[in-house]
């Protein structure tokens, strides 16, 4: 355990008026916070039932009360929970009460963090924790489960128990490279660096399932005005979003939606229409439109099928490396069919048509798989790291196909490891840390 010689407290149910509301403390001894608070000493897992006392004995409220000693809790310390009525008053009272006992607000992630500090939880798990938590779709559920339980650092350690064994006879070789003796032969290690890196791009996909599931993917439409970029916007959110006249420039300003495709949730803004324009307010909305397109992970150019070439001379000013789909929108007033060629597809906003082409290609420009039920909760660092792994293993491979020194592949391997330890936090620093745990909410 990491010692820690303060307590902290905050609530761990969402702001706002409710039934019951449940509030936490954390700390290395809550004896004296729990006697001042309830007037008596707490039975260890029990729930009790009685009256939380302020500093003059009036009764707050009444409510249960569970103490988890240490290092049976889910911080590793002394945890009492205290389920009170859902009144944002009683919850400020009783927090109030705690700090006067000695207490201090948690941290955003605070609770969470000392259960990875105390060994109760690795990185990786502690992460499925707030992907738990933020999860919008039954499949994000499940992914975030199974990282919580321990299935994606279970096959990192696994990854890594290889790389170590295969490193320790590198240098071995390396060790007693003057010795007459053959330690290692070079096609074996080829074909263990060849198994691992299988493996790695295996755990890659299903990591990369878990991250569209919990982040999806952000898309911009964007095209000139009248277009139908709004009414596009309103198809996907199945509701009214957006205001849509004939009157050009009716939107100002950036309109953002979020929605589901088969789990992957999908982020949608909708920008004013792209031209020339006198109006400082329009100037500012197209200006915002195309900041929005340089953060995008794909843009809908969305040009009307009775003038493509409106949309197509607008491509000269996006982003260089700009992820674009063309949507020919509107036609049903040309009688062209719903279709999807390449990167382009045609449809009518307005009756619906052709819109199962653009999710289905959504979904292929983002490698989403929706009949994937092994997706793992994953961040963007972890699909980094895992990255960075690939990387050091295909140059320990190159290494050893040039002839080169064995030290070379070891120094990868090594580097290979460091990655794959960021991933769970055996390899951390508190910089990495800190901004971990502050994405967290307060209470958890």
């Amino acid at each position: 355990m990491i010692p820690t010689d303060d307590i902290i407290a905050a609530p761990a149910t969402p702001p706002g008026r409710g039934a019951v509301a449940v509030v936490r403390a954390s700390g290395p001894d809550l004896s004296r916070l729990i006697e001042g608070l309830t007037g008596r000493p707490l039975e260890s897992r029990h729930a009790h039932y009685l009256a939380f006392r302020a500093d003059d004995g009036e009764v707050i409220d009444r409510g249960l009360a569970l103490f988890f000693p240490a290092p049976r809790s889910y911080t590793g310390e002394d945890l009492l929970e205290l389920h009170c009525h859902g009144s944002p008053a009683v919850v400020e009272a009783l927090l109030r009460r705690l700090f006067q006992l000695g207490a201090r607000p948690a941290e955003p992630g605070e609770f969470t963090r000392r259960a990875f500090l105390n060994g109760k939880l690795d990185l990786a798990q502690a992460e499925a924790v707030a992907a738990l938590i933020e999860s919008s779709s039954a499949q994000a559920v499940r992914a975030a489960r199974r990282s919580l339980e321990g299935e994606f650092s279970r096959l990192v350690h696994e990854l890594t128990e290889a790389l170590t064994a295969l490193r320790v006879q590198v240098e071995a070789a390396i060790d007693f490279s003057d010795e007459d003796i053959d330690l290692i032969a070079e096609g074996d290690v080829a074909h263990r660096l060849r198994i691992l890196l299988d493996d790695l791009a295996a755990l890659r996909r299903r990591a990369h399932q878990g991250r569209l599931l919990e982040e999806g993917m952000t898309v911009v439409i964007a095209g000139p005005p009248n277009a139908g970029k709004s009414s596009l916007l309103n198809r996907l959110a199945r509701r009214e979003a957006a205001i849509v006249t004939d009157i050009a420039g009716t939107t100002r300003d950036v309109l953002r939606e979020r929605i589901l495709i088969d789990g992957m949730p999908l982020h949608v803004i909708d920008t004013a229409g792209l031209r020339d324009s006198d109006d400082p307010v329009e100037r500012e909305g197209i200006r915002r439109a195309r900041q929005a397109m340089e953060q995008a992970d794909r843009i809908l150019l969305v040009c009307d099928a009775r003038d493509p070439a409106a949309a197509e001379a607008l491509t000269a000013d996006l982003p260089a490396s700009a992820p674009l789909t063309r949507i020919v929108n509107k036609i049903d007033l040309t009688g062209q069919p719903p279709r999807l060629e390449g990167d382009t597809v045609w449809l009518s906003a307005r009756t619906g048509a052709g819109l199962e082409h653009l999710c289905r290609h959504l979904k292929q420009c983002m490698g989403f798989e929706a009949e994937a039920e092994d997706a793992l909760a994953a961040r963007r660092r972890h699909l980094e790291a895992l990255d960075r792994a690939g990387d050091f293993l295909r140059q320990a491979l190159a290494e050893l196909g040039t002839g080169r020194m064995l030290d070379l592949v070891a120094e990868n391997l090594r580097l290979a490891q460091n990655a794959l330890g960021e991933i769970t936090g055996e390899v951390s620093s508190d910089d990495l840390l800190g901004r971990i745990f502050s994405e967290f909410c307060i209470g958890k």
